[in-house]
């Protein structure tokens, strides 16, 4: 396991003007030498499904107006990765080959998987991170955690498979979600920790549960990635956010009831809608 922190020299991002792009360049390429491509390419998918220059310049300026929240982002994630490989292999038993790296200019998240000089890597934007305001070391371990999840799924089992229909993806993504969740559990040493839980967040999941199964099994039928409810906090299911990840995570922990971790992992989607249909009675 990587870590890069390249926090010191952020700010040399900006000038007199806010955010200039050329500084940018030359902090990215020291920082994290030859990431700039996928960078670049994730952009212009984004700008082309309907993001605007605007969005990202805007969380970029607003970052460098907020030095507290920087520092105190930087601080979590300098805790959060200590001795986080010994604690992986202490839970697990394994060690994962990742990147960890926490820098200015994601944009598009606050965190994201994806592959960096042939390795998978774990992105940590600080200017979303900041924006979110997700600075703790609560929100930091469960924004690392979490994405670790995925990592060892991709890495001991299969995390990605491809579906001709939108109710098999989205079964699958309440499975890996779920998967992730689970994980982040296990290392915390709580079986109902969730990083979501705010504001009474799982009191009300807890409250809502059977209702909840019930209409994700409904609306599977005619979900599609615009009508979807159940996964990110920018939609909300009866006024919640996220709350596909609670759902996702009370059902593998009834599979991790029969099956053993390192074995659900590497479940296909048949076996994933055969545990479901229990889960559902």
């Amino acid at each position: 396991m990587e870590i890069i922190d390249a926090y010191t020299c952020a700010l040399t991002s900006y000038d007199d003007s806010g955010f200039s792009f050329e500084r940018w360049k030359k902090y990215i390429d020291s920082a994290l030498p030859g990431l700039l491509p996928t960078h670049v390419s994730d952009v212009k998918s984004a700008l082309s499904g309907g993001a605007s220059e605007d969005d990202y310049l805007s969380v970029l300026n607003n970052a460098a107006q907020n030095h507290e929240q920087l520092e105190a982002a930087h601080d979590s994630f300098l805790k959060a990765t200590k001795d986080l490989e010994h604690i992986i292999y202490e839970r697990f038993g394994k060690s994962l080959d990742v990147t960890v790296a926490f820098y200015l200019g994601l944009c598009n998240g606050a965190g994201w998987v994806t592959e960096y000089r042939g390795k998978t890597a774990i992105l940590l934007g600080m200017e979303k991170i900041s924006e979110l305001n997700w600075c703790s070391i609560n929100d930091m371990h469960g924004l690392i955690y979490h994405e670790l999840g995925h990592v060892y799924q991709k890495q001991y089992g299969t995390l990605k498979r491809d579906f001709d229909k939108n109710e098999d993806s989205f079964l699958w993504q309440l499975f890996t979600e779920g998967v992730a969740m689970c994980f982040e559990q296990i290392i915390v040493g709580d079986s109902e920790y969730y990083h979501q839980d705010k504001n009474g967040w799982k009191s009300w999941c807890d409250g809502h549960f059977e209702q909840i199964k019930s209409d994700f099994a409904k609306d599977l039928k005619m979900m599609s990635f615009s009508n979807q409810r159940y996964f990110g906090d920018w939609v909300s299911y009866n006024g919640r956010g996220d709350v596909g990840y609670y759902l996702g995570g009370r059902f593998v922990r009834y599979i991790l009831s029969s099956c053993e971790f390192d074995e659900i992992i590497c479940f296909d989607i048949a076996k994933v809608k055969e545990m479901f249909e229990r889960f559902e009675r």
